[in-house]
């Protein structure tokens, strides 16, 4: 039992470890990047070892983390997610001459509180990782100390994280009041009884608008476009993508531990899910910088998740798990080939700087316009059997006309992905600059994420079999 205790939180201790030397390695050796880029890669590829190689238990380390199979489809998505940006930041971060140590250092934290998050079975083990995971982001965010606009992003976004760990912190407070215990299936049990009702239903709504500005749920996502603009391009991919990921299994874990879900909370999160589908697709629409129309694009695919977890049960949570699978793929793939495309001195941004680049840079225009097909929901791409799956959830669990809602909003994305793709292969290019190959580690990277959002696609029952059955409670 100590021996299968050990080995559930091996992915824990290994990132943990490999921060250790990977600071220490910069430490005694400024500037052996190549040797911490070693390190960092090396920790990652055995914690994701170590996590697919142990099998699923019950809850360990005096019952503070979960270990199901859930948790653990979870943590390997997430240690994915890492995986790919590490590989996307390998010439990126050479080129603009970041610092190392403290960038691999600080991304292995950043994935210990991910998988903190979406495996804490009580309370303060969910707000430490929360908080470790938030300043981790702090750091990655404002690392470009040349440019002020990194420096923005990074205050904006701490500013905000202080007010999401403030409103986590006080429901978790009032939920405790309420139940007496910080176990996290305990005390959300309670939210199906009429015993002490008033106070734990305002003390989720809390968590829940914490958790809000973490994924960018509307009203709670006005930091999303600034903060998304200016951080380097494929530190933006992992806050859209890992980020994110982490509090949405986290909120798969909330609502299945939830026995009845309270008719005025699914009148909340209605409205959030509407509003957060049709103004993120919306205010994308008018969007002349690609890095702020893909926040804004980010926005609405958090409204269309929170739909499916509203419709809950076994069709509801497959469809979650499903297009968080497919959902990391596409946006590292746009976000990581921005960095691929980007000059030594500027992440491109501006709509004109992408005319004719599908011609200068083939294969990395290629990964952009297959990540906003799939974003778009298009076939033969993951997107369209993912987006396909949440809407048939919502339809099925009764709310029909949110479903509608999610099905227009997510034709209105077209329109402003297309202009990306019209730029790329159809706009004179005469005013863009010839840009660097793709190195090796954007190559290999580029080239999964390409094959497994075909594959997800055109092949999606292996990945659905895995959730349906190892997954899925």
């Amino acid at each position: 039992m100590m021996h299968d205790s050990w080995f559930a939180i091996l992915p824990h201790l290994l990132l943990t470890g490999g921060a250790v030397c990977v600071y220490l390695c910069g430490a005694f050796r400024p500037k052996s990047t190549g040797l911490v880029f070693g390190l960092s890669l090396g920790t990652l590829v055995l914690a994701i070892v170590g996590t697919a190689a142990f099998s699923g238990g019950a809850t360990v380390a005096a019952g503070l983390l979960d270990n199901s199979n859930f948790s653990r489809f979870y943590t390997l998505l997430l240690l994915a997610v890492t995986l790919g940006v590490l590989l996307l930041l390998q010439r990126y971060a050479r080129l603009r001459r970041l610092s190392g140590e403290v960038l691999y250092g600080t991304l292995l934290l950043a994935t210990l509180g991910m998988i903190g998050i979406v495996g804490a079975s009580h309370w303060l083990i969910f707000f430490v990782s929360f908080e470790l995971l938030s300043l981790s982001l702090y750091i990655l965010i404002a690392i470009q100390r040349d440019r002020s606009q990194a420096y923005e992003a990074g205050i904006k976004y701490f500013v905000m994280g202080a007010v999401a760990s403030s409103f986590l912190v006080f429901g978790i407070g009032l939920l405790y009041a309420a139940t007496g215990t910080m176990s996290i299936a305990q005390s959300l049990a309670v939210l199906g009884e009429k015993k002490d009702f008033l106070l734990s239903l305002p003390a989720f709504l809390l968590i829940l608008a914490g958790i809000g500005f973490k994924i960018s749920l509307v009203p709670f996502h006005l930091w999303t476009p600034d903060v998304y603009q200016g951080a380097p391009a494929p530190i933006t991919a992992l806050l859209a993508t890992g980020s994110k990921l982490a509090m949405i299994g986290a909120l798969v874990r909330f609502f299945q531990g939830i026995p009845a879900m309270p008719h005025s909370l699914l009148i909340v999160l209605w409205l959030l899910a509407a509003a957060t589908m049709l103004i993120g697709n919306l205010t994308a629409l008018v969007q002349e910088k690609v890095k702020r129309m893909l926040a804004y694009s980010s926005v609405a695919h958090m409204g269309y998740i929170l739909m499916a977890l509203m419709a809950g049960g076994k069709q509801g949570f497959t469809a979650v798990l499903f297009y968080s699978a497919i959902y990391a793929l596409m946006d590292i793939g746009a976000f990581g080939s921005l960095g691929l495309l980007s000059p030594k001195t500027h992440d491109l941004d501006d709509l004109e700087n992408f005319n004719a680049l599908g011609y200068r840079r083939p294969w990395s225009a290629a990964l952009l316009t297959l990540s906003l097909v799939t974003l778009a929901g298009l076939p033969p791409s993951g997107g369209f059997f993912g987006k396909f799956m949440l809407f048939t959830a919502a339809f099925k669990a009764g709310f029909p006309w949110l479903a509608g809602i999610g099905l227009l909003s997510a034709l209105l994305s077209i329109f402003y992905y297309q202009k990306v793709i019209v730029a790329l292969y159809l706009r004179d290019g005469r005013k863009t600059r010839r840009r660097m190959a793709t190195d090796w580690a954007g190559g290999v990277a580029g080239s999964v994420i390409f094959l497994l959002i075909l594959w997800f696609g055109i092949m999606p029952a292996e990945l659905l079999s895995v959730i349906e059955q190892a997954v899925i409670p």
